[in-house]
């Protein structure tokens, strides 16, 4: 009561859409904005963002970019129970799928290719499959078709984001885990696994089972300017904050780019 905020911070991904008291607000700055949100945000959006991103970072340091940029694709007007664009999504995944075992072959990798089939808006960790082949797609039972038609909120699929797979090899206790930094303003300040016990190296870990284990960061986390070129220890930590600190810059911009209500210059 009788309490006016300057500014608010958001703790709602917005996926059931706009709350009517967070609409027409007046001198209150509202931190991210609602263009940040699942009802209007896309994952292709943000990758392509960072796929920019993370070209010219490769440029400037001289490495192939796919050692930071996994590939993508996105495929539109996608519906899973009518069988609606199965073809062109099957065209999409097998496109991302021989890009990425040239890949493999390019650098010695033994491991089979695979895709991420998800829901391009949304999250959750729903609405997610792992495909080997686009044959797969093809048998798809009703089961699995009303796993992707739906995700949080209710809110039917119809636009999709292909990701090449990237195999998950940290473990925590023999058990796979996948890292997740946390970022205050443009500083890397921490982050935790996420561990599940019950998945592969190469499935989803965001799902029912999982629990988290913080990430302590190494006491020496910056490399070692020092020392010869290929003799210091690989350093994947600091790896994880450059990643981190890339896609921050390319969420800077993808929002920049929707925002409703960006100034012209």
């Amino acid at each position: 009561k009788d309490f006016d905020p300057c500014s608010i911070l958001l703790n709602n991904d917005l996926s059931a859409g706009i709350p009517p008291i967070l609409e027409n607000l007046h001198e209150q700055y509202l931190l991210p904005g609602l263009h940040a949100g699942w009802h209007v945000r896309r994952k292709s959006n943000h990758f392509a963002a960072y796929d920019e991103v993370a070209k010219r970072f490769a440029k400037v340091v001289d490495i192939d970019p796919w050692m930071i940029n996994p590939y993508f694709a996105s495929c539109s007007n996608v519906n899973f129970h009518e069988r609606k664009g199965e073809e062109e999504l099957q065209t999409a995944v097998e496109q991302v799928l021989k890009k990425t075992a040239k890949k493999y072959r390019e650098y010695g990798i033994k491991e089979k290719p695979y895709v991420v089939v998800k829901a391009d808006a949304g999250t959750y960790g729903m609405g997610v499959m792992v495909v080997n082949d686009p044959a797969q797609l093809k048998g798809l039972n009703r089961k699995d078709r009303n796993k992707m038609s739906i995700v949080k909120e209710g809110l039917e699929v119809s636009d999709v984001l292909i990701q090449e797979g990237v195999y998950t090899f940290e473990k925590v206790n023999e058990a796979v885990a996948e890292p997740v930094v946390y970022m205050i303003d443009r500083y890397v300040i921490g982050g935790f696994y996420r561990v599940h016990t019950d998945r592969g190296p190469d499935e989803n870990l965001n799902a029912p089972g999982m629990h988290f284990v913080p990430l302590a960061f190494e006491q020496y986390s910056m490399p070692d300017l020092g020392a010869k070129p290929g003799s210091a220890p690989p350093n994947r930590f600091y790896l994880y904050g450059v990643v981190a600190r890339l896609a921050l810059l390319a969420s800077s911009l993808e929002l920049e780019r929707s925002d409703p209500n960006a100034e012209v210059a």
